[in-house]
């Protein structure tokens, strides 16, 4: 057996590549990093020409909070031969295909073990838009493009992990359409459709980057507000309630007058579960309900 052999079958050693075998994506492709197991799906990842950083730590470029993996656990980097990945002196290693390495350069297909959370390094818009699709089908409402209850449920309760670990606040609004059955009984199913979808894309206009706004219901709604304080959600709170006034719904010729009640809660500490929270944003909904309607209540 030759040198290179022993080497190609020795499962501790750091895989050594030619760099001629090496496809670089760098100049001529797009590559990007998608989550395959471990924790909840997220969109593509787009690597560009400054890399990133890998890590549990709210810093690193690629945060994925989990145990397994340390604050500062691997780097991806561009270089003229392609893009490689070198472990950051990681408690628990990072392996590509299976086998562990210091520094190792990827190829189209690569998967990389970050302690229990799996990643592929995949060339090309291709499959990219394919894992992209994939997560837009499994987090995304179909009609208002607002995410589904089960992803925000999810967001949820890593924002409560975070904000727990890190002493930091978040908050939580709810709201849904007043008297919606009336514009169902008075306009048609379609109608309500279309209220529901016009309003929800000026929602997602007016409110953060970070921000999760979601579907959650028939007609009720969430939106989950990291790094927001009671104050913040309840100012983000007023804007959504006058954005609904102000909006001009037109269906079929008629224009359908719409209003929103909202209620907002701000997180109270370690000892207040996700769902504790949800609850009382929803009691403040409904306590706005009980006071007229077209309002907030905080």
């Amino acid at each position: 057996m030759t040198a290179e052999d022993e080497r190609a079958t020795d499962p501790l050693r750091t895989s050594i590549t030619s760099v001629g075998d090496i496809q670089s994506p760098i100049e001529r492709d797009v590559a990007s990093l998608v989550i395959l197991r471990g924790v909840e799906l997220r969109p593509p990842v787009r690597l560009g020409l400054d890399g990133l950083v890998i890590g549990r730590s709210s810093e690193a470029d690629f945060c994925i909070e989990h145990e397994s993996i340390s604050r500062q656990h691997c780097r991806i980097e561009a270089t003229p031969e392609g893009y490689r990945v070198r472990d950051l002196q990681s408690t628990n290693g990072t392996y590509v295909n299976d086998r562990r390495v210091d520094v190792a350069y990827l190829r189209d297909g690569d998967q990389i073990r970050t302690g229990r959370v799996i990643l592929k390094f995949v060339v090309g818009t291709i499959e990219g838009a394919y894992h992209h699709e994939l997560y837009r089908l499994v987090t995304l409402d179909p009609l208002t493009q607002a995410f589904n209850r089960r992803h925000f449920e999810q967001e949820l309760e890593r924002e409560h992990s975070r904000a727990s670990r890190y002493g930091r606040t978040f908050s939580v609004i709810v709201f849904d359409f007043d008297h919606f059955k009336r514009i169902n009984d008075t306009y048609g199913h379609l109608a309500g459709d279309a209220v529901l979808k016009q309003l929800s894309e000026q929602f997602r206009a007016r409110i953060r980057r970070d921000d999760v706004f979601a579907r959650i219901g028939g007609e009720e709604f969430a939106v989950l507000c990291p790094e927001s304080d009671l104050e913040g959600a309840s100012h983000l709170a007023a804007d959504l309630n006058l954005l609904a006034k102000r909006a001009r719904i037109e269906w079929e010729g008629a224009i359908i007058p719409v209003t929103i009640s909202l209620g907002v809660a701000e997180w109270s500490g370690p000892d207040e579960l996700p769902k504790a929270l949800l609850d009382r944003a929803d009691a403040r909904l409904y306590e706005a309900k009980r006071t007229g309607r077209d309002r907030y209540c905080a």
